[in-house]
């Protein structure tokens, strides 16, 4: 129930003005610390590999060896002398493991389906990955589903560990190590190179990554053995250099991707797992376990940066800055001995650019965006509400003037359990609320990351109260620093924010134009309708059928009398996470009470609409125009 807000957008447009933004993907560290890979678009249209010095960012090769492919899945060999990577040939349906090394590449597998995280083993002999034969969606709940016809809950997309070797033999087929009917969501490799540990779940993989459990499968016979069923949604299983121990990232999430939690740790043989970073009011966002011990990724109130953790102890900072971090697994990737770190860094006026160096001292070696021009002007606010120190992001229009006053935006993200962070605002699609002259404003309110664990669940059975103060709370504290006009609120979201876009037209009527995107108007027929109704339990305690007051509680249909704000709404055709007929029963709730309201339904598309964000976009441009007016600038 993510996927975000606008910045995010897929298709952020260039300005004829100013040079589109060089983006840095699925960014990966040598071993050694020496080297980056990352993907690039390469001088054009079509990305390639390219690998840099990790010292001073300079360009030491570049790989493009399938004109129709995409690539991903960057991982260097054990020992640094190459790296592996995927090409999808989506035309085709096939995936080919490729491997780079001096001055040749040579494809290693195939897989007719779709493939994910290869990573080599440890003597550098095989390479794990994680294929899906014959798939009939892209991987994510978040993507657009198969059509549901036919008999139901026969068949579903599996994904399962493959092992291939790295020999100098013909390419191999990629054929499915783990037993059929068990999903495997991630993995590591064990020390000695035997088994591998993995999160995984029997059945539908979209529906059960919620109850996904901790598992060691065997590297020859596939052969799969317990070590954990925690308690928690688990993410980053990570095995030690000794091969004792398990630590994962545990905590309260509510989708796949985005991580958030505690660290844990738990004994490979089995048992029962422990809280290392209990109490602490951070978010761990990801995890390596070095030769030097476990990094972690971390999110503060408005500050990404990673620190060293050792069981028995507070976790020893190592950076944070209020910027956004990302690498290809994880925030940030590290060397082999956890003393060298790179990520690429950005801020919403800073376009990205990769750091490396020392993981107290990282600096920037690359420089493509260094004259890219801020779309926007921002600020972190922070306020307090009901005991809680909430966080929010607002975003002024260039052209906003001191005690002028104009009309503000709240968007809510999705999750709940994610944040609004810092990510580059590029001049276009992704600036158009600040380029009509609204402010925006970010809320982080309990439910969020941010804060550590009892910060990200003080919203369980409370969906639509203490978050929704929260966010009312934030905007009070907007208006006293800056001149936005009360009369002129709109409110925006998709997903979980799409649910508190429909839920706050029955609770206030504060916002005058509201956009609900993929948005949850009826938690009751919504759990019977879904396709990933897991993820309720950890926050409702039951099913809807053991408790519908919960769930009808907090349904906006069942609250539709007093809802009187005009509200646009959208939804993709094939929305497994939140179906469009969530949509259309809010849709009539709204027309029921002369509430004027509007659905677009697009076909074909997902969750959020990512493949229609320039339509989605300019609806909701002429919506708040017509009900919020022009900003006076």
């Amino acid at each position: 129930m993510r996927l975000p807000v606008a910045l995010l957008l897929a298709s952020s447009l260039a300005s004829p003005v100013q040079a589109a933004v060089h983006r840095y993907g699925g960014l990966t560290l040598a071993p050694s610390g020496g080297e980056v890979a990352t993907i690039e678009l390469d001088g054009g249209t079509h990305p390639a590999v390219v690998l840099r010095n990790a010292g001073d960012g300079r360009v030491v090769r570049r790989v493009d060896p399938c004109a129709t492919c995409s690539y991903s899945g960057l991982t260097f060999t054990p020992k640094g002398d190459g790296v592996a990577f995927l090409a999808r040939d989506r035309d085709r349906g096939v995936v080919t493991l490729m491997i780079a090394r001096g001055d040749g590449v040579r494809p290693v597998a195939t897989v007719e389906g779709l493939a994910s995280t290869p990573r080599f083993s440890p003597d550098g002999k095989r390479v794990a990955m994680l294929i899906t034969l014959g798939a009939t969606k892209d991987i994510g709940a978040t993507q657009a589903g198969a059509r549901q016809v036919g008999e139901i809950g026969v068949a579903n997309d599996e994904q399962r560990l493959a092992i291939v070797p790295v020999g100098e033999g013909a390419i191999v087929k990629a054929m499915p190590l783990s037993p059929q009917g068990r999903y495997i969501y991630e993995y590591d490799w064990t020390p000695d190179g035997r088994a591998l540990v993995v999160t995984s779940a029997l059945g539908n993989g979209d529906a059960n990554w919620w109850v996904a459990t901790l598992d060691r499968v065997d590297a020859t016979t596939g052969a799969v053995a317990a070590i954990a069923k925690p308690s928690t949604q688990i993410n980053m299983p990570r095995v030690s250099p000794d091969g004792k121990t398990v630590a994962y990232i545990g905590g309260l999430m509510s989708d796949f991707g985005s991580i958030g939690g505690d660290v844990w740790t738990v004994p490979l043989a089995g048992g029962t797992p422990t809280d290392q970073t209990k109490g602490q009011p951070i978010t761990f966002t990801s995890l390596a376990w070095t030769k030097g011990g476990l990094r972690a990724a971390t999110l503060r109130n408005d500050q990404m940066g990673a620190v060293a953790i050792e069981p028995g102890r507070a976790p020893r900072p190592l950076f944070a800055r209020p910027v956004g971090l990302s690498a290809g697994d994880g925030r940030i990737a590290w060397d082999a001995k956890g003393e060298m770190a790179a990520s690429v860094v950005e801020d919403f006026t800073h376009a990205p650019a990769i750091y490396a160096g020392p993981a107290t001292a990282l600096r920037q070696i690359t420089h493509d965006n260094d004259a890219a021009q801020p779309a926007v002007q921002a600020r972190s606010v922070t306020w307090t509400n009901e005991g809680f120190t909430v966080q929010g992001w607002l975003l002024s229009p260039l052209s906003a003037r001191p005690g002028v006053k104009a009309p503000m935006i709240v968007q809510v993200h999705g999750g709940p359990a994610a944040a609004s962070t810092p990510r580059f605002i590029e001049k276009g699609l992704a600036s158009a609320f600040e380029d009509a002259g609204y402010y925006r404003f970010l809320p982080n309110p309990r439910g969020s990351y941010g804060q550590g664990e009892a910060f990200t669940a003080a919203n369980k059975r409370d969906f639509g109260g203490g978050d929704l103060r929260d966010i009312l709370a934030g905007v009070d504290a907007v208006e006293k620093l800056a001149p936005v006009d009360d009369a002129r609120l709109g409110l925006t979201g998709c997903s979980y924010g799409g649910f508190m876009a429909m839920w706050a037209n029955t609770q206030t009527n504060r916002f005058k134009a509201i956009v609900a995107g993929a948005g949850l108007s009826d938690w009751v027929s919504y759990y019977g309708t879904n396709g990933i109704n897991t993820w309720m339990i950890p926050y409702f305690g039951k099913s809807v059928y053991d408790d519908y007051k919960a769930y009808e509680d907090v349904s906006a249909v069942y609250h539709v009398k007093t809802a009187r704000t005009p509200t646009f709404i959208y939804v993709g055709e094939r929305d497994i996470e939140v179906p469009p007929t969530q949509s259309v029963e809010w849709w009539n709730a709204l027309k029921s009470q002369d509430v004027p309201t509007s659905l677009v339904i697009y076909p074909d598309a997902g969750h959020c609409v990512p493949t229609q964000a320039g339509d989605v976009m300019n609806r909701q441009l002429a919506w708040f125009g017509k009900y919020l007016g022009q900003s006076q600038r």
